[in-house]
Parts: C-alpha cells; structure tokens; sequence
C-alpha cells in the first residue's frame, strides 16, 4: 500500500480517537505510533530517534520538583495569597493568574511553568466554591501567548532560534511587543468568555481576611531546600546555551538533587509524575515522525506557500495561518520542526526574516487552538484530569478557537505594519 495513504489514514483514526474522546487520548496516540511501526511506515530506530526526549526529561523533572514543592505546602500558601489579592473575587483571580503564568513563561518555557501553576490553581478554585476549569483554560491560553514573547518561552522558538541563530535578545525585541498586545486584548476576552462559569459556589461573599494562612507551611526545612534548588534550575535554564546543557538535563538534576538533599523518597516523589502525559507524548512524536517522513506536511505546505507566486508579504500571511491550522492539528512542536527546511528554502528568493517571525507567531498562536496544539495543554489537561476534572477536547475548542482568531487577527496586522 503507497506509505502516505497509509500513514494519512492511521493519522486520521488517531486523531479522530483523541477528538471524539471514545478512547483514552494516552492509548489513541500508543496505539497511533505501535501501528505505524508494525506497519512499517516508521522504522523502530527512527521512531525512537522522534521522540523529542529533551521535552520528555524536561517534563519529568519538572513534575517531580513540583511533587516535591507541594509536600512543603507552599502552594496552598500562595493560592490563599492569590484570593486574597483578587479579594475573593473570581475574575480578578483569573486575571491575576494568567498574567502570572504569562509573564513566567516569557522567562522560562511555559510547559514548565503550567506543571507549577496547576496545583495552585485546583487549591484557588476550591477554596472559592468554583470550577477550575476556567482558571486552568485560561493559564493555557495565557502561557502560550507569554511564551511567543522569548526565545526560551515556548519550544518551537528554541528550534527556530536554534536553525536561524537568533539570540535571546533579538527575538524578544521582535516578539514580545505583539505578545503583550496580544495578551492585553485576551485579558478583555476572558470577561466574555468565563464570566458565566465564574459564578462562586459560597453562600455569600468570601472573607478574604479570615484565611487563615499561619499553619499552610508544613515543612519549612524542605522548603527552603526546595527553593534554593529551584532557583539554581530556573538559573540554570536562562543560561543552558552557554553551558552547552539542555533544558531536561537540568531539570532532572535539579529533582536528583533535591530527592537527596531533602531525603525524600523516590518511590513516592516519582509515582506522583503524571506518566500518562509522558506516554501520550511518546505516541504522538512517533505518529506525527510518521505522517513527516512520508512528506505529508510539507508537500501541503510547500502546496499552499507556491499558491503566493514568491509574493512575500502573501507567503508571510499564509506562513501565519498556515502554520496555526497546522499547529492545532499535530502539535507544535514537530509541526515547526518540519516547516523550518521550508522556510530556509523560501529564504532563497525572498528576505527570510519576516518568515521566521510569521512561522513563530503561527507555530505558537496556533498552538492555542486545540487541546493537543501545545505541550502546555496537554500537561494542563491530564493534572486536570488526575484532580477530578477533565477539560474535554471539545470544551477547550470553544475557548481555543475564539482566542487563537483574535490572537492571529492582531498578529497579522502586526506583522504587516512592522515587517512588510
């Protein structure tokens, strides 16, 4: 059977298994990538080589780090801080946790920052009497357009800062100015779009002083420990290039140090790691290789981009829209991966900078659109669902696509004003 109709079609059950929900979406995206390698389509060697395992370290680190942070009680110290400076007001909270968690995930990469937001988010909702889906839809959504601001802020930046040899500097000049807009214009959203599930569950107001915030702290020997390793790992983050160090080798020292120096147990700290994110990660790196290797994405791409005829302010749009379809269909991530030889070709004929941005902005916006357009989602989605409260896939498109539009909408008009 020709590769690319068969890689197509089991591309299409596993994606139509993670919509519709009839499966587990950690089963779907295994059984995704074990059929595309029994089949053939991927050899083993080359499915193993696709799974971006610097995302996968990354993520377990953080986790265990996290699992660690949460024994000391520390988050349920700051989710009473948060309610009482949004003086239990549901929305103001939200407000306050998504410019948190969007400021953050311009200095770190956002996937970390939601593996340490969540957990305190989940406390805030309780102690309001509300959902916390709200809150959690909107730190996704704010993480993905704080982290379009950096270069470290979201992983699509650090492949295409990596492949153009764009600096830290140089990208957040050219990045972070639509970022804020774009962030500013989505905290005005937010009131339309959570305001009726904002609703509080108490009988009345919330008595903000009466928090009680004295006895939250349960551990402050591991606290401190924890702290001053967290520090050495975000300080370790901002400066990894230098140090010839990925993101993931640092995180995973940071947990073995402090699973040593805090004497904690590893059994424990380590079964707390949301695994079937992991999993669901490994899946679709292999099932997406798959549909890359066949040429599926870039002969769409290449398809669409020759339908401008070399006009460049044309390709620079399409390049955005493009590149956000794409991105809330497979993942950012290899979605980016693959354009970035694309991009380096139209480079040839035409100024290859304003492409890097639109393919940034496109790759990352988009990643907004759907539950598995990003990591941040899909890490989001699955402690979301380990609490009690899953975010269905169709729930999120309901927020997802109205923001992504707004956010692309104003891209656009950026990228036309300054670049073209």
């Amino acid at each position: 059977m020709n590769p690319v109709w068969l890689a197509g079609g089991i591309f299409l059950i596993t994606y139509a298994l993670i919509v519709t929900e009839r499966v587990h979406r950690t089963l779907s995206a295994l059984l995704g990538g074990v059929v595309m390698i029994l089949l053939g389509v991927l050899p083993q060697e080359q499915a193993f080589h696709a799974v971006d395992w610097n995302v996968i370290f990354l993520l377990a680190g953080m986790m265990a780090i996290a699992n660690m942070l949460r024994e000391t009680g520390l988050f349920q110290w700051i989710a009473v801080q948060a309610v009482r400076l949004g003086k239990g007001d549901p929305f103001r909270i939200l407000v306050i946790l998504s410019l948190v968690t969007a400021v953050t995930s311009a200095l770190l990469d956002n996937v970390t920052i939601v593996v340490l937001v969540a957990p305190v988010t989940l406390l805030v909702a309780a102690s309001l009497g509300v959902s916390p889906l709200p809150f959690l839809i909107a730190e996704i959504l704010a993480s993905n357009i704080g982290g379009m601001a950096t270069l470290i802020g979201d992983p699509p930046n650090i492949l295409i800062g990596s492949a153009a040899g764009i600096d830290f500097v140089a990208f957040a000049a050219h990045l972070a100015p639509i970022s804020v807009l774009i962030l500013i214009a989505f905290i005005g959203l937010a009131w339309f779009l959570f305001k009726e599930d904002l609703r509080t569950g108490k009988s009345g107001p919330l008595d903000v002083e009466a928090l009680d915030t004295s006895e939250l702290i349960t551990d402050v020997p591991l606290l401190r420990k924890s702290l001053i390793v967290m520090a050495g790992v975000i300080l370790g983050f901002l400066v990894h290039g230098p140090l010839n160090l990925e993101v993931a080798t640092i995180a995973l020292a940071g947990a073995t140090v402090l699973m040593l120096w805090g004497r904690n147990d590893p059994h424990h700290v380590l079964s707390e790691i949301e695994w079937t994110t992991l999993f669901f990660f490994i899946g679709l790196f292999i099932t997406v290789e798959a549909v890359v290797q066949v040429g599926i994405i870039e002969a769409a791409a290449r398809a669409a981009l020759r339908l401008t005829g070399g006009n460049l302010a044309l390709t620079s749009m399409l390049l955005i829209w493009l590149s956000a379809v794409a991105s809330g269909i497979v993942d950012n991530i290899p979605y980016t991966a693959t354009m970035i030889p694309v991009v380096k070709s139209l480079g040839q004929v035409m100024p290859v900078a304003p492409l890097w941005w639109a393919l940034a902005m496109g790759a990352d916006l988009g990643g907004n659109a759907t539950l598995v357009g990003a990591s941040a989602n899909v890490v989001v989605a699955s402690i979301a669902e380990r609490s009690g409260h899953p975010i269905s896939f169709r729930l999120f498109l309901r927020y997802g696509i109205v923001t992504t539009l707004l956010s692309l909408v104003m891209a656009s008009l950026y990228m036309w004003i300054r670049y073209l």
